[in-house]
């Protein structure tokens, strides 16, 4: 991935599909390594926000450039066009209120008297005219400048280094209400000083304008702008990418103590709905967002949105998690094996509970009232926020997550608790892996988490067509009481010369709470069906794998990643040294092989690919089921090739995890040379 100051228009291709959002059902799935430990928790903020009284709750809103960059579909159509569909289709209902022009709204030249002129083909009537419009619609109107001689396009857009007074007042008199001030072609200015002086610029207008900071988190913005603007960017820019939204994430989690009421850590814009991750995966995001207290600013084309993406963005019950106007972001209470619990505060006494798997298999994720804040009680009412249901729980807070999914819960205390049926997590034991014709077993749970029984309980577990799915065990239970479980084992067989895959599974129940009312849930779970691994050694590279995700690109095979299409790598180089088999990833990746407990070693020669000159930092992990059985340490692109070898000896999968060293996935190009497996 470039740097964030070329503001590359790249796009990735979709990532491996993923189960659709779970509600409260659950399955135990391979365990995946663990997350990288949250940074150390910073100092909390000690300059005062701005007394001004905007942003007192995260700025929602539109930003054309994760979906338009500077290409010609970005213009005044659009931007009114967008503005109509926040009315048309409940988005300013749901809170969405800024519509923000990005870069390339202006010509590359002031006029003769130093003012800045809007581009008549983009905007022919002047960016009043649309703020006008934007206005009369009741949303306001945001616009962007470099804190630098020129924007960040190559083009050489005029910045505002120099011109933060003029400017500033065209802004005010344009009717501008929301400024996104980058970082670009700074001259080596003090960023404080450059920030400030605009700050002071927009103060002197008189017109209240929300001023986001975009300096990418360089100078770590968190420590002193708190009374300089209303949110600062903690990260370089985010990409229509799984890894980019993982990598943002990881970087914006540990400063919640910095952010509030006027003052809030901005992990950049949404990418929901571009095409990049699967729903599941963007419900994530969007979830994600909210219980971090993010800016919410729409990054797609919603003249192109389809159903899904709207009802996305659309959830008034996770936009009221952004939108709380405790102002608290989440906090993480744990993140083991990639299973993240990230808890909000919220100013009722609730708590938002974001159940997060960033593996690439169902997990079960777990934790308790207690741990996520809530006092003792007898009994706690539990919403799903994407499901839109609520039951009760005796405190035990726990769901199957699908890959890359997220469940998110809104939890309480509260003296009603008994007016909800309990809640009923699903679950599944064994692994998940079937060679075909082979039967396997596995064993669906039914647990009753609820502080009452769950009553006339019954399962069925449901395969693909062609497939055979037999219980062996009783499927029905008169009563769970709480913490009981009904379990049943499933005789489950993929049908001869079913391909190597992942296939879908659905586990559904139904129960009655005291009070009679029916109750159903179901939980999607993903089998595969493998090929064993032929004996002696073979290149990793020339096997199939079970899952492969990389950052940029997809996983090639005996070739670097290219970042775009399969293929487009160049030989595998590692400190000079060419290397003919192996397989090339961005970080963050993740690449599973079945292993099926039959293999014993894994070697390979690892390291950043020369065609990054200088950039790159990633660190190269082995793991054997549960287990990390070899790690590299952080490697840069200075240094020669390090032989990593590890025991798998009994393991089912192995898995090549590269993470980015801590710093963002900028240019982090990796190679497995000469990856080997002996079995």
């Amino acid at each position: 991935m470039r740097h964030p100051h070329t503001r590359t228009t790249r796009t990735t291709p979709r990532g491996l599909a993923a189960a659709l959002t779970a509600g409260l059902l659950c399955a135990a799935g391979l365990a995946t390594p663990a997350s990288a430990a949250p940074a150390a928790t910073p100092a909390v903020q000690a300059s005062p926000a701005l007394a001004d009284g905007l942003a007192l709750t995260p700025p929602m809103g539109f930003n054309n450039w994760n979906s338009t960059h500077c290409r010609a579909e970005f213009n005044e159509s659009m931007v009114k066009g967008i503005a109509d569909l926040f009315v048309q289709k409940g988005l300013k209902d749901a809170g969405y209120q800024y519509v923000n022009l990005d870069d390339c709204w202006a010509l590359p030249n002031r006029d003769a008297d130093g003012r800045l002129v809007p581009d008549p083909a983009r905007f022919p009537n002047g960016i009043k005219a649309v703020a006008d419009y934007v206005h009369a619609k009741g949303l306001k109107l945001g616009i962007y400048t470099s804190a630098g001689t020129k924007t960040c396009n190559s083009v050489g857009f005029p910045g505002a280094l120099g011109h933060e007074y003029s400017d500033a007042r065209q802004f005010a008199d344009w009717g501008v209400d929301y400024l996104k001030y980058d970082n670009c072609n700074n001259q080596g200015v003090d960023a404080r000083q450059r920030y400030r002086t605009m700050r002071d610029a927009l103060k002197a207008t008189g017109r209240p304008i929300v001023y986001s900071i975009c300096e990418w988190g360089e100078n770590k913005p968190w420590e002193w702008a708190a009374d300089v603007g209303h949110l600062w960017r903690t990260t370089g820019d985010i990409s229509d990418s799984w890894s980019s939204m993982l990598s943002i994430l990881k970087q914006n989690l540990p400063l919640a103590p910095n952010a509030g009421p006027g003052h809030w850590n901005d992990p950049d814009m949404l990418e929901v709905g571009n095409g990049g991750m699967t729903d599941t995966e963007y419900r994530s995001h969007f979830s994600l967002w909210s219980v971090m207290a993010a800016p919410l600013l729409i990054g797609t084309d919603l003249r192109k949105a389809s159903p899904a993406t709207y009802d996305i963005l659309g959830n008034k019950e996770v936009v009221a998690v952004d939108q709380d106007p405790l102002g608290k972001q989440g906090t993480v209470v744990s993140s083991a094996g990639g299973r993240w619990v990230v808890a909000k505060e919220m100013k009722d006494g609730s708590r938002a509970v974001a159940l997060f798997n960033e593996s690439g298999t169902a997990q079960r994720i777990a934790t308790g009232a207690g741990a996520v804040g809530l006092p003792a009680a007898d009994g706690y009412t539990l919403r799903d926020l994407w499901q839109h249901r609520t039951y009760n729980t005796a405190g035990t807070i726990a769901a199957t997550v699908p890959a890359h999914g997220t469940v998110l819960l809104r939890v309480q205390a509260d003296p009603r608790w008994a007016a909800q049926p309990p809640a009923v997590e699903l679950g599944l034991d064994g692994s998940p892996l079937l060679e075909a014709a082979a039967p396997a077993t596995l064993t669906s749970t039914v647990t009753d988490l609820g502080r009452t029984p769950a009553q006339q309980v019954s399962v069925v577990l449901t395969g693909p067509a062609g497939w055979t799915v037999r219980a062996a065990s009783a499927t029905t239970a008169a009563a769970l009481p709480t913490g009981g479980t009904l379990r049943t084992d499933w005789r489950v067989t993929a049908p001869a010369g079913t391909p190597a895959g992942s296939y879908g599974l659905t586990l559904r129940t139904r129960y009655r709470s005291p009070s009679g009312t029916a109750v159903t849930g179901e939980v999607p779970l993903t089998a595969s069906v493998v090929v064993p691994p032929p004996g002696g050694t073979s290149y990793l590279g020339d096997l199939p794998w079970l899952s492969a995700t990389s950052g940029w690109g997809p996983v090639e095979r005996d070739r670097s990643n290219g970042e775009n299409a399969a293929g487009d790598g160049h030989p595998l180089t590692v400190g000079g040294t060419v290397y003919a088999k192996g397989l090339g990833v961005h970080a963050l990746s993740d690449i599973a092989f079945y292993t099926g407990k039959a293999c014993e070693k894994v070697t390979a020669d690892v390291g950043v690919d020369d065609e990054k000159d200088t950039k790159g930092t990633v660190a190269f992990e082995i793991w054997a089921d549960g287990t990390k059985a070899a790690s590299t340490g952080v490697l840069t692109n200075a240094m020669p090739a390090r032989p990593l070898t590890a025991d798998v000896t009994g393991a089912q999968v192995v898995r090549l995890v590269v993470t980015d060293g801590g710093d963002g996935i900028d240019s982090d190009h990796a190679d497995w040379a000469n990856a080997r497996l002996v079995c």
